[in-house]
């Protein structure tokens, strides 16, 4: 069965790139949600126009992955302790929000921000938002598969923001301590 989730985390080229890596992602799509218009652009986005944040939709074959396999992978490639935006990327269009469309959504999201937070994996607290989904608008082309598209620029800004850093730190932190995510139910 085909199912959708809205994540923001950031610069939408990474979420998007790293979110594509999950076996039984069908498509990740950079785009817009949360704000208060009736449609968003990259420049109303950066010149503060609209409250929306850069977020990526991802549509996904529930028979071999799930919405809390997703949403952990995507709390172990942000900072979830940084609610002022991720990395090098500051402000409210950066926040990390996890987007949920009903209760057992929303249900599934807070049990993975809370077993994020009993981890110990982080020395301050988890600032991850969860909101309800609200109308999310598709980015410009030349914004969808950035990182294919534009390979170079593309890992370039992902290792000078600090991104690869902290995810490769948080792999070794899971390794050293033995912390592992709790088995899908």
């Amino acid at each position: 069965m085909t199912e959708k989730l809205i994540l923001a985390g950031g610069c939408f080229w990474c979420v998007e790139s790293d979110l594509k890596k999950i076996d039984g992602v069908m498509t990740v799509t950079s785009g817009y949600t949360g704000g208060d218009k009736n449609h968003a652009t990259y420049e109303d986005v950066c010149s503060h126009n609209t409250t929306h944040r850069e977020a990526v939709e991802v549509v996904y074959d529930s028979s071999k992955t799930s919405a809390k396999q997703i949403i952990q992978f995507f709390l172990d490639h942000i900072d979830p302790t940084d609610g002022g935006g991720q990395f090098a990327d500051r402000g409210h269009q950066y926040e990390p929000v996890i987007y949920y469309k009903d209760d057992a959504e929303k249900q599934i999201a807070h049990e993975a921000l809370q077993e994020l937070e009993a981890s110990g994996i982080y020395e301050k607290p988890i600032a991850v938002k969860l909101e309800e989904v609200k109308p999310f608008f598709e980015a410009e082309e030349y914004h969808q598969n950035y990182s294919e598209k534009n390979k170079g620029h593309y890992m370039l800004y992902r290792k000078g923001s600090g991104r690869e850093d902290q995810v490769a730190r948080v792999c070794q932190i899971r390794l050293e301590k033995g912390v592992d995510w709790k088995e899908v139910k």
